[in-house]
């Protein structure tokens, strides 16, 4: 966990955004400045931290008393996509073009798989400035972590395809009307009529248009999510996948692990999470109205999925138990305890 960049991933529910949240309190304690970042629409990081995680602003300082500071930022893509479009505009007519557009207007807030792409632009841009000793980033669950991680090939694919050469033909003429029908007469008129009611022309429009004004920042665009690729499989970031306990998680923390490895990415500790006590001279049959029994039970379970889950890891990765605590950490001296938990674990 002492790679400058650290994105913690993995299933629901496992406790990744409390851990990515104790990780980074811990390095701010050591005296590291860190940033730790979210781009998981339930917004989890700003309850785990106690602030109030603006999509607004860039970074909100985290008051806490430690050498170093600590921030928390919520990934915002239309903000970030807005960003790109004022790098990489040759102009400020070409500018405004595509930011009023209203085809842009959607894409940028709410098209599936911009937002993936758009949050590992902006940890791209944190973990380039320098600002940072360290960099948490806090995932959403496994599928749509891994479309985060594969957005950048995403983009470069969708820009060097012939789809966007489609695209870019010139497919309405100075009225607006589709040049494809204007030759064919009133059936021509009768066919984009039929257009207009199951699609919509205006959205069409808005499409060629947006295309269009976006031509110029196409190269901008692939040599930054190259950029991006490199970066993420860079020696300075390193992933931390958690898993939750039981012999039923094992299979999706081994499918992940794979899915990483096989992308090139540097995969470091496996977590399991929140696993049970044993507890000595237990019975065979639990008995649910004893909550002895029933607790005797849980812990053989995850120690079970543990054992099971280091048998089939071997010496590939280095697994780290954090154990279930009491309660669960409320709040910035509780969240830095369990970080300096899981670091004296990798240790040993």
């Amino acid at each position: 966990m002492s790679a400058p960049l650290t994105i913690v991933v993995g299933s629901g529910g496992v406790g990744k955004t409390t851990l990515a949240a104790a990780i980074a309190a811990d390095e701010a304690r050591r005296g590291n400045d860190t940033l730790v970042m979210t781009f998981d629409p339930s917004l989890r990081l700003k309850d785990a931290l106690g602030v109030d995680v603006d999509p607004e602003s860039n970074e909100i300082r985290v008051p806490m008393d430690a050498p170093g500071e600590l921030w928390a930022s919520l990934l915002d893509a239309r903000r970030t996509f807005d960003t790109l479009v004022d790098r990489y505009a040759p102009d400020d007519t070409a500018r405004q073009r595509i930011l009023t557009n209203r085809f842009y207007d959607h894409l940028s807030g709410s098209l599936a798989g911009v937002l993936e792409y758009m949050a590992s632009e902006r940890l791209f841009e944190v973990a380039s400035f320098g600002k940072y000793q360290r960099v948490i980033l806090d995932t959403p669950p496994t599928r749509q972590a891994l479309d985060f991680l594969g957005a950048p090939e995403r983009i470069v694919s969708f820009l060097e395809s012939g789809a966007l050469r489609i695209a870019l033909k010139p497919w309405f003429d100075a009225n607006g009307n589709f040049k494809a029908m204007a030759r064919l007469g009133v059936l021509g008129r009768n066919v984009e009529a039929f257009f207009d009611r199951m699609v919509g022309m205006e959205l069409l429009r808005d499409m060629a248009e947006f295309f269009q004004a976006f031509t110029p920042l196409y190269d901008g665009f692939v040599e930054r999510a190259l950029e991006v690729q490199k970066m993420l499989r860079s020696d300075a970031t390193s992933f931390t996948l958690v898993s939750g306990p039981g012999e039923q998680r094992v299979a999706d923390t081994l499918f992940f692990a794979r899915k990483l490895s096989e992308a090139g990415y540097r995969l470091g500790p496996i977590v399991v999470n929140r696993v049970h006590p044993k507890v000595d001279a237990a019975p065979e049959v639990v008995n649910l109205a004893d909550g002895r029994g029933l607790l005797a039970w849980l812990g053989r379970r995850d120690h079970q999925g543990v054992a099971q889950l280091r048998d089939l890891l071997g010496d590939s990765h280095p697994l780290v138990v954090v154990p279930l605590r009491p309660d669960e950490p409320t709040n910035l001296e509780s969240l830095a305890e369990l970080g300096a938990l899981l670091r004296e674990q990798l240790k040993g």
